[in-house]
């Protein structure tokens, strides 16, 4: 059940590398002016144009991506003019002699076939213009999984072996963003599986009893009957929503709630509930329906089948970069090998969600924000997470 997307370190090390490559190739030798040499501001300059270029590229190869990331790739290369194409036509073009746009996809069809880089002269590239400075191009695969996405294209006035070596390392750095790129989008299909899944495991049993609560109030407390059925509306309104995959811990909270009240409409003076929030972790991001499934965990698997009051503690703690929230239960326990199964995806006896939620938080945040369990039979239980209070993709829509 659980997954993980992390963008390999190999990748990262590589494009540095490249990048490293072609702001060495730009620079030649240099000599040292003041404390950095020639060779320094080239290799800062190429660096910074990269990222500059690596922002656009971030959203995969779309012309709105390719027309942005154009620029920066082309003042890397020093080229007359710069093409980037996909699979099935040209993306942008940048330069001089765009004239020449509607044939770059013709020049790129070697590099496409042959998964490698080829070199075109004046032979290919004709032009009646005398002061166009198209002459001779050098294009280049763009390899995004393992597969042919596109081409880049670097034109000059002639083909020079530095040009040549210089486009397909850029090409080989603009592939490393791509794979990137997919590695992201992966990982928010994955994201969003994982909950339409949840969604699908919304119990029909907690359903049913809250109609049934609410059925039993008409006659005897109709108004009570009424605000619990608003409160039963709320929470399946936001257990359904069709926003993003975040929300504030607040807005989450709120929703345990509407939950809460809804049990206790059911279990009485059996189930007490209490609630430890740090105010300033209120406004922190956190997966979607991330708490909600941990508290009906806990009512559902610690409390329903114990006999007496039960106790439910939900906790949310300030622990400096990160927050730290809680879910504890006095109930029957179980085995940790349990739970351990549930975890791995081996089990499916978790039909509340403790196997989506840790998959979750482990796809956004990496394996060491998994859940952690605490528990031993007739002990109660215990599961808590980690999530940083800031992080890159992380945002509320």
């Amino acid at each position: 059940m659980t997954a993980s997307f992390h963008v390999p370190t190999a990748v990262v090390v590589a494009g540095a590398m490249l990048l490293l490559g072609l702001g060495v190739w730009a620079a030649g030798r240099g000599r040292r002016r003041g404390f950095l040499s020639t060779v320094d501001r080239v290799t800062y300059s190429t660096l910074h144009t990269a990222s500059l270029a690596s922002r656009h590229l971030s959203d995969g190869l779309t012309p709105e991506a390719a027309e942005r990331a154009g620029r920066h790739l082309l003042a890397i290369l020093g080229a007359s003019s710069v093409a980037i194409c996909d699979a099935s036509g040209v993306l942008s073009w940048t330069g001089p002699g765009d004239h020449h746009a509607p044939d770059a996809h013709g020049h790129a069809s070697e590099s496409r076939t042959s998964a490698a880089p080829s070199v075109l002269g004046s032979d290919v590239i004709t032009c009646s213009d005398p002061d166009c400075p198209v002459r001779a191009a050098v294009t280049a695969p763009l390899i995004a999984d393992e597969r042919v996405v596109g081409t880049l294209t670097a034109y000059a006035p002639a083909a020079s072996a530095g040009l040549a070596r210089a486009t397909g390392e850029l090409a080989r750095w603009v592939s490393a963003e791509l794979d990137v790129a997919e590695l992201g989008r992966a990982r928010t299909r994955a994201m969003e599986a994982e909950l339409r899944a949840l969604r699908a495991q919304i119990s029909p049993h907690f359903i049913y009893n809250s109609l049934g609560a609410i059925a039993s109030f008409v006659r005897t407390d109709p108004e009570r009957a009424r605000e619990l059925l608003l409160e039963f509306a709320d929470f399946t309104r936001y257990s359904l929503r069709q926003g993003g995959p975040f929300t504030t811990l607040a807005e989450e909270l709120r929703n345990v709630e509407r939950y809460l009240v809804l049990e206790q409409a059911r279990f009485g003076e059996r189930l007490q509930v209490s609630l430890l929030i740090a105010p300033e972790v209120l406004p922190v991001r956190i997966p979607y329906l991330a708490v909600q499934p941990l508290v009906e965990n806990a009512v559902r698997h610690g409390l329903a089948s114990k006999e007496g009051i039960g106790h439910v503690t939900i906790s949310a703690s300030d622990q400096g970069g990160e927050a730290e929230i809680s879910v504890d239960d006095d109930g029957v326990g179980t085995s940790p090998e349990s739970v351990q199964r549930i975890l791995d995806g081996v089990s499916r006896a978790d039909s509340i969600g403790l196997g989506n939620v840790d998959a979750r938080l482990r796809q956004i945040y990496g394996d060491d924000f998994g859940l952690v369990v605490e528990t031993a039979e007739g002990a109660g239980t215990r599961v808590s997470f980690r999530v940083p209070k800031y992080a890159p993709g992380v945002h509320t829509e």
